[in-house]
């Protein structure tokens, strides 16, 4: 066999140790995982983007409040984040106007189920963000631990051999940093992709915020 065969990279997975591989599995598993929410991340937020978008452009657009609750009512499970926070809010504002509470009882009541409705968009839009997170921070530690064994069984290797040379030692390094590879390449995406999602979630957190204020300021323009 010679010595390109000796150090392609098939050979060097399959002639590294037992712990080296079972980490480069491990790296690999968890790199398709995280490609995985990278990928549902991406639609869920392109999706919610132009949800947003489009609620706003309607509501800005002096549609008539009831329309708009009837219609988000309607479709609860095919409207977007702002949409379903604003359906909260005017459910909870209307059933505590048709009980007779006074306007600022109205109004706290609907900013109280817009804010409520608002975490759970929140939480379900932050979900697997944590993963990437993890994933991105971890995995260089667990390929550099596959690197680090796979470096010692090499030296170890050294110990039955006269004279030590560089071909001694060359296949044995080589299937180690192999590990630390795989970790780069599970972890960099990871990073890239939870910085780019979390920047995405915040400004949306920030618009759904602002729409929260401005929509209480008309409901308690209303209560008057």
């Amino acid at each position: 066999m010679t010595v390109t065969q000796d150090l392609s990279i098939l050979a060097l997975v399959t002639q590294a140790s037992v712990l080296v591989q079972a980490v480069m599995a491990l790296l690999l598993g968890v790199s398709l995982m995280s490609w995985t929410h990278i990928f549902r991340k991406w639609f869920q937020l392109r999706a919610a983007k132009r949800e947003t978008e489009k609620f706003e452009r309607d509501f800005w657009s002096g549609a008539d409040l009831n329309a708009l609750f009837q219609s988000a009512a309607n479709d609860r499970h095919g409207s977007g984040s702002l949409e379903r926070i604003f359906e909260a809010g005017m459910r909870e504002y209307l059933k505590i106007k048709q009980s007779r509470g006074d306007g600022a009882t109205q109004l706290e009541g609907a900013r109280r189920a817009m804010r409520a409705t608002f975490q759970r968009e929140m939480d379900d839009l932050e979900s697997h963000l944590a993963f990437l997170a993890s994933v991105g921070s971890v995995s260089p530690y667990v390929g550099l631990f596959g690197t680090v064994w796979g470096i010692m069984n090499s030296f170890r290797g050294l110990a039955n051999v006269q004279q030590a040379t560089l071909a001694n030692v060359a296949p044995g390094i080589a299937e180690a940093l192999i590990a630390t590879a795989i970790g780069l390449f599970a972890a960099i995406p990871a990073v890239i992709a939870y910085n780019r999602y979390a920047h995405d979630i915040d400004r949306l957190s920030i618009r759904f915020e602002s729409f929260i204020e401005e929509f209480s300021n008309i409901l308690q323009r209303q209560a008057r």
